[in-house]
């Protein structure tokens, strides 16, 4: 059966290149002005590099959307202690990602392994439809986060 897709379903208040309406949610818009659990420095970025359990990168440069995600784990019960991350990338996937690593924080890692971008855009209330493939790389690098820590761990 095939997933329906979650668009927002607020007022528009964007409006695209082609003079299409884009839909956001107060809460996407929320975490795209004030995104949680990611680096305001390039320092701080590279300490929390050395110290980070797990570290998963997805994207590509050359279309500008990249993000890396890092984790830190509670080896006593497989949880995540802590999910930062960076991205170069649009409202969307900052707001995305600021979610999920909400989301994820306190979770055991079997269960954040099976977060979808679905449940993503659910958390936000919606996205427009074409920008639901900005919640895409946010799960990505966690999973790819979540098999490093995994690989290092072995």
């Amino acid at each position: 059966m095939a997933k329906k897709k979650i668009a927002a379903k607020t007022k528009s208040d964007v409006t695209g290149a082609q003079g299409e309406q884009w839909l956001y949610t107060e809460k996407v818009k929320d975490h795209f002005f004030h995104p949680r659990n990611i680096f305001t420095t390039e320092k701080e970025a590279e300490k929390y590099e050395k110290e980070a359990e797990g570290i998963g990168q997805m994207g590509s440069p050359a279309c500008g959307d990249i993000m890396v995600m890092y984790i830190k784990v509670d080896k006593t019960n497989e949880t995540i202690k802590e999910c930062k991350w960076r991205t170069f990338g649009c409202a969307s996937a900052i707001a995305s990602t600021s979610i999920l690593s909400e989301m994820v924080i306190g979770m055991k890692l079997s269960d954040a392994k099976k977060i979808t971008p679905n449940d993503i855009v659910k958390a936000l209330g919606g996205l427009p439809v074409r920008k639901i493939h900005c919640s895409v790389l946010g799960d990505q690098a966690l999973r790819a986060a979540i098999e490093d820590y995994e690989k290092k761990s072995k």
